[in-house]
């Protein structure tokens, strides 16, 4: 039987790490985007089930705006960004918004 050495493992109790802030997206309701549209995007970027995704659409239709979810703030803003991108690309008016947690 040959036993190996284990190596040695080094253990950082008190690591500095900076989490970035959370950011809480917000979808805006307008009168040209397409019901289905809108569930298509926040089901491709914001990687919503079909049944949450109609949910929040919905309630941005009735309310004027609604909570779509939390992120990174980089992350936020990346996603909002791209749906910017696709709904201006389809020639649509969806806006997007992000506040601080």
């Amino acid at each position: 039987m040959n036993l190996q050495p284990l190596p040695e493992i080094e253990i950082i109790e008190d690591s500095e790490t900076e989490l970035e802030p959370l950011y809480k997206v917000v979808i805006h309701n307008d009168n040209v985007t397409p019901m289905d549209f809108v569930v298509h995007i926040l089901k491709t970027i914001f990687f919503l089930g079909n049944d949450r995704a109609s949910e929040i659409m919905l309630a941005a239709h009735v309310n004027g705006s609604a909570y779509v979810q939390t992120l990174a703030k980089s992350e936020a803003e990346k996603r909002i960004a791209k749906s910017h991108f696709e709904s201006n690309n389809a020639g649509y008016p969806l806006q997007f918004t992000m506040e601080p947690e």
